[in-house]
């Protein structure tokens, strides 16, 4: 039996990301993980900064990180706006990991001119994409 699907769309302030039928949403809003299928309540929420799955029609599954952003349930789609979103695939791990080190390194080693707030964001930002990354690590090895 086919599974019920919704439209969905992930568009951040610069592009249009993913536009089409979903069975699945998942993502992490502000009070928890949330999981959004057809016919769920009509539902508006902010999103904390990580990765959301898709599970689209056909059961093929994609991850985007975003930066934040916010989730729309209404009877018939699904709409996720962001500030900064990117496929998964398009994260770098390499520049993640430098990020996060040097915001712990500025957080550890505060001087006159230390910007905490930003210091802590630059690491939360960081953390949430390696988290992605080695979410899309756990389905691929699952795969395999």
């Amino acid at each position: 039996m086919a599974m019920m699907t919704v439209k969905c769309e992930i568009v951040s302030a610069e592009q249009s990301l993913f536009s089409g039928l979903v069975e699945l949403v998942v993502a992490a809003g502000s009070q928890g993980e949330l999981g959004i299928a057809f016919g769920h309540a009509p539902l508006l929420t902010d999103l904390k900064p990580g990765p959301v799955r898709i599970i689209k029609q056909g059961g093929e599954e994609e991850i985007y990180y975003l930066s934040g952003g916010f989730l729309e349930v209404q009877p018939n789609s699904i709409s996720i706006l962001a500030d900064t979103a990117l496929r998964a695939d398009d994260l770098d791990e390499a520049a993640a990991i430098e990020a996060k080190n040097k915001a712990e390194k500025d957080i550890s080693n505060q001087s006159g001119e230390f910007d905490y707030s930003k210091a802590a964001s630059q690491l939360a930002v960081a953390a949430a994409q390696l988290r992605t990354i080695d979410q899309i690590r756990k389905n691929l090895g699952g795969k395999k």
